[in-house]
């Protein structure tokens, strides 16, 4: 990351209201606001927040037909901003006098979960969302929703459990979010999301969305005649497609000279199995080259904080299954490598939908050897061999740990200002801030952070004693 392209700044709105941007490598600002609870916001204030002027076609079309139409399929590419296409106008089907859960927001895995309750709660409605997913105590859960939250978020599998052991009243849902709902067919859960709909006895609306149209709606989910929204086709992407020679039959020399002298920005390295990423993974580590790797039977915990330290940039790649290429949050790739060849043209275009989103430009560079052929719907692409250029000079990043999250009554400014004003950096020395429920993550300019570690470890934050660590 270069010092132009991220940046932080605070600004003092109102005594109750503070206003951190942050700007990423990632081609947009990110706007967080901490704000006192119950104030609701509009609409026009919410996309400020997210720097964004004006919604894309597809969150238009999305916007009226969800408003409107009691049931609503959303087809949209990957990283097309689904989610907000449907969190928008959700907020006019809630309640705010009704202490209880009114929506419901099913998705495939915990990633997304997680993601969607991050940009819920950024999106500062001032109502209640909670995520529960497997891979973390259910006790933890429990906890949280002994308050209802007003939304619901959560995995099919866990959702169902809870129903089973009554933690959960959905005598009120009204409104039912099926995201990413051809993925939590494929992975099996078709058993739980029955038994969720039967628990609903109040639903009105539904809303499905998927990045692909390669799946049958089943019988259960109770479709009758929905309004259909397809933007899978003709979205003014400019992807270009680039075939890469590798002499060798393990490519590794050739990934590693692509890397170091033809790609620029961040991207994803696709893999098509678990063995595949831990050889990739050494070969750049042979040549110290930054990555973060990803995959299935990765402990939660683990993939979480890789993908904490590619959305910050502490790491410019990620080294990944197609596990990657659905809806998990990440940023826009400038770039994706099909190290090992897609199996289908349907995870191909899958891979693809990581970059090249919407009205951007990306690369996708397929790596083959020589004696190797491309399958018949990888058409068009270009071939390169790597060449030896000046390579890319960036700023490099770390990624700090600190013990205090939303717990705490910590926020995103307060953390700003610890750094800013006691920490002594500057604003293009302060990275992205990720605040979790019982944690945070900070990324910081890597000459700066065992400094940073030994002036502010032991600091307070609001009421809260935190120690401060490098994340390994």
């Amino acid at each position: 990351m270069s010092s132009s392209s991220r940046w932080a700044k605070i600004e003092a709105l109102s005594s109750s209201i503070i206003l951190v941007r942050i700007k990423s490598v990632h081609h947009h600002p990110t706007f967080y606001l901490c704000r006192m609870a119950g104030n609701k916001k509009d609409e026009k204030a919410i996309l400020d927040k997210f720097g964004i002027k004006a919604l894309n076609p597809m969150q238009e079309a999305a916007h009226k037909a969800i408003r409107k139409e009691s049931e609503v399929v959303l087809l949209s590419p990957t990283g097309t901003g689904k989610t907000l296409a449907f969190l928008l106008p959700l907020l006019d089907e809630l309640d705010p006098k009704l202490k209880a859960v009114q929506a419901l927001i099913l998705l495939p895995s915990r990633e997304l979960a997680i993601q969607v309750e991050q940009v819920f709660r950024e999106m500062g409605s001032g109502y209640k969302a909670n995520a529960v997913y497997g891979g973390r105590s259910g006790y933890k859960d429990r906890m949280e929703i002994q308050h209802p939250p007003t939304v619901l978020i959560g995995t099919p599998g866990r959702v169902a459990d809870h129903m089973r052991n009554g933690n959960l009243d959905m005598t009120l849902v009204k409104t039912l979010i099926l995201d990413e709902f051809d993925k939590s067919l494929e992975v099996g859960f078709e058993d739980e999301m029955k038994k969720i709909i039967v628990g609903l006895p109040a639903l009105k609306k539904k809303i499905l969305t998927s990045a692909t149209e390669k799946v049958k709606i089943p019988p259960f989910v109770g479709i009758k005649n929905a309004t259909r929204l397809d933007f899978l086709k003709n979205n003014n992407v400019q992807l270009q497609i680039i075939s890469v020679v590798s002499p060798d039959r393990n490519k590794f020399n050739t990934l590693v000279q692509l890397l170091k002298y033809n790609t620029h920005g961040n991207g994803i390295i696709f893999c098509n199995l678990k063995d595949s990423i831990q050889k990739v993974s050494d070969a750049l580590t042979r040549d110290k080259i930054d990555h973060a790797c990803f995959y299935g039977g990765l402990e939660q915990l683990d993939r979480e904080r890789a993908l904490i330290k590619f959305r910050n940039g502490t790491h410019r790649l990620l080294v990944a299954t197609d596990l990657a290429a659905r809806g998990i949050d990440v940023p826009a790739m400038d770039f994706i490598v099909h190290y090992e060849l897609p199996p289908t043209e349907d995870e191909f275009v899958h891979r693809n939908g990581r970059t090249a989103r919407m009205k951007t430009e990306g690369t996708a560079y397929v790596l083959r050897w020589k004696q190797e052929t491309l399958p018949e719907f990888i058409k068009g692409a270009e071939e390169i061999s790597p060449r030896s250029t000046k390579e890319e000079k960036v700023r490099k990043w770390k990624t700090l740990y600190i013990t205090g999250g939303r717990k705490d009554k910590i926020s995103k400014s307060d953390i700003a200002g610890l750094f800013f004003k006691q920490g002594k950096l500057t604003q293009e020395e302060l990275g992205v801030i990720e605040l979790k429920q019982d944690c945070s993550y900070v990324s910081v300019v890597s000459t700066k952070y065992k400094e940073l570690i030994e002036t502010l470890n032991n600091s307070r934050l609001k009421k809260k004693k935190v120690r401060i660590s490098l994340l390994e």
